[in-house]
């Protein structure tokens, strides 16, 4: 573990694992401690992964001010690594809710941006929803089987605003490409590995600005890979296109059979998948 001292004086932690070039891990939750990307399937064998415990997460200190758990605050935190790191330029990958903090941080900062990456990345930054609809209509590819019909109900109940105790847990094989002990053990992991208040402060009002947002990345001088799995619903694969196809070089990979969580789902696909884009940005 490692410490450095951000712009409003919150001590931060970041882990580092394996060797080569550089990668900013920002993971989500929303703000939930980076241990859950583990070493991204295998990823920290050709990068060296740099995982941010967001502020108020796993090792990194509580900020004094709880507003600055919103989003938009979390760009200067990102900076703030970045100079203590000494690059002129980072590689960044940002999972689920976190896509959005690596969106802000390339619109305020393109120019310190290598390539960026986007795994299953919740589209909020750009005005993009991910509605009942795709929550529910990539739910129901599973159907007909235990435990995912099980899941459907539990998540429909959770979409209508009436769920019950348990419905949570019930649902989260449809996160996961398989429901394997990886899987079950990473959603076991959850509640621990995640700050409750600074989530719901995260996408607080004032967070986004979307036109703003999506206008700067029109002009993103360089190339984004949007990493959907074939069957998640936040995002799903034609919603993830959409973001893709937002970004002047933006590359679209769907990865099947993968829900939420692709490097679990199919490391050593992930893996390869990722590390091409890095080193040739296709």
């Amino acid at each position: 573990m490692h410490v450095f001292t951000t712009y409003d004086g919150t001590e931060l932690a970041y882990h580092v694992q394996g060797d080569g070039e550089p990668l900013v891990c920002l993971p989500g939750g929303a703000m939930r401690a980076s241990r859950y990307l583990g070493d991204l399937g295998g990823l920290a064998g050709r990068r060296r992964l740099i995982r941010l415990d967001l502020r108020g997460t796993g090792d990194s200190a509580t900020p004094a001010d709880e507003a600055t758990y919103r989003v938009d605050h979390q760009v200067a935190d990102v900076e703030a690594l970045r100079l203590h790191l000494g690059l002129e330029r980072m590689d960044l990958l940002g999972h689920s809710a976190a896509g959005n903090l690596a969106m802000l941080y390339a619109a305020a900062h393109p120019e310190r941006v290598g390539r960026l990456v986007l795994v299953t990345p919740t589209p909020w930054a750009v005005g993009l929803a991910m509605t009942p609809e795709h929550w529910l209509g990539a739910a129901r590819l599973r159907a007909g089987a235990e435990p995912y019909d099980t899941a459907i109900e539990a998540l429909g109940r959770l979409l209508a605003g009436s769920a019950a105790d348990g419905d949570r847990d019930l649902a989260a094989p449809l996160f996961h490409g398989r429901w394997d002990h990886a899987a079950r053990a990473l959603h076991a992991a959850g509640a621990a590995e995640r700050n409750d208040r600074a989530s719901m402060a995260f996408a607080a009002d004032g967070a986004f600005d979307p036109p703003a947002t999506r206008a700067a990345l029109e002009r993103f001088p360089r190339e984004v890979l949007v990493l959907a799995g074939e069957l998640d619903g936040g995002p799903t694969p034609e919603l993830a296109a959409e973001l893709a196809r937002l970004f002047p070089a933006g590359v679209l990979d769907v990865q099947p059979a993968a829900a939420h969580f692709p490097w679990l789902d199919d490391a050593p696909r992930f893996a390869s998948r990722v590390e091409r884009f890095l080193a040739t940005g296709a």
